[in-house]
């Protein structure tokens, strides 16, 4: 019988910093697992939601160079995106790819797997497509692409709401009534006003509705972690200032832009019920890359700690270790 892979065991980084990428940043990195392996790049999810221990453990840590850091304005990269009068306008998805570029430079690194979920994802897809010479593989999961039909499913007024109605009213719920046409213009708004009492609600309900619908089952325990006002705020603006602004991307530009990727290596993980981010993008990302794998996990939602995904993306690592560079 084939058993599932699980995650590697927890380990500590070797060696961490903060790197001035410039207009005022400074973004914390970490280097994990064996200096002489092959270097991996992890690029989280949000924007906004930062780095995590267990993201170290997607990889064997005696074959592989991990790389973590913490985008522009969350986790413990500085200034940070809850801070009061935070200026999002240099925070962008090509200040982001500039700033992997300054990281693998930093380190020394030739080429790297770029491994990325959910936004990660989308980053990994730019990155990748401006930068191809600097990636050996791609390892995505849970593909968003910022078009205008994916955010409109997951924040309008029909699509995923319709699987989670109390969720949904629960993130209607700071939103007046005549604003709720365009959720995401009038959440820019209060994720942006400077009462606290404005702002906090606004970012937990945002925060919130996002970890109650990327697991296939409800977990408590993240809603929780999602609604810690400070992570929240961060994480609530950043995505927001994303969202409002199309990710800085031409409508359709990250699939349109996929012939580039001919050549790499790439593995695409996807749940089947990923109420997020749903399969539709994966397919059409996988039609349009030349000699990538889809592989669809029949049990799993959006995140990256379900079960069935784990296994996937871990099974997809341990077979590039093994490429030569």
């Amino acid at each position: 019988m084939d058993i599932r892979r699980e995650l590697y065991p927890a380990i500590e980084p070797a060696e961490s910093g903060m790197l001035d990428v410039g207009d005022g940043h400074q973004v914390y990195w970490e280097s994990t697992g064996n200096p002489r392996g092959r270097p991996v790049v992890f690029l989280h999810g949000g924007p906004g939601g930062a780095s995590a221990p267990y993201q170290r453990r997607f990889f064997d840590p005696d074959r592989y160079r991990i790389v973590l850091f913490d985008q522009r304005g969350c986790g413990r990269s500085v200034p940070h995106a809850s801070e009061r009068g935070a200026d999002l306008s240099t925070n962008t998805t090509w200040h982001l790819v500039a700033d992997i570029e300054r990281l693998r430079a930093h380190l020394g690194v030739e080429a790297w797997q770029v491994f990325g979920g959910s936004w990660g994802s989308t980053l990994a897809l730019a990155y990748a497509q401006r930068h191809p010479e600097r990636v050996l593989e791609l390892v995505l999961r849970g593909i968003f692409t910022l078009r205008r039909s994916e955010l409109d499913w997951y924040y309008g007024t029909a699509g995923a709401g319709a699987l989670f109605p109390e969720w949904r009213e629960r993130f209607l719920a700071p939103v007046p009534e005549p604003e709720r046409g365009d959720c995401l213009a009038a959440y820019h708004r209060l994720l942006h006003d400077p009462d606290p009492d404005v702002h906090g609600p606004a970012a937990v309900a945002w925060s919130t509705w996002e970890a109650a619908t990327i697991t296939l089952i409800e977990q408590p325990a993240l809603v929780a972690e999602f609604a810690d006002p400070a992570f929240a705020l961060a994480f609530a603006r950043i995505e927001n200032h994303y969202f409002v602004h199309g990710g800085w991307l031409e409508e359709g530009q990250l699939i349109a832009g996929a012939a580039a990727l001919e050549g790499i290596p790439g593995v695409i993980v996807q749940g089947r019920y990923d109420v997020a981010t749903p399969a539709v993008t994966a397919w059409e990302l996988h039609r349009a890359w030349p000699g990538s794998e889809l592989v669809v996990v029949p049990d799993a939602g959006h995140a990256a700690s379900e079960p069935g995904i784990v296994d996937a993306l871990v099974r997809a690592t341990d077979r590039f270790a093994e490429r030569r560079p």
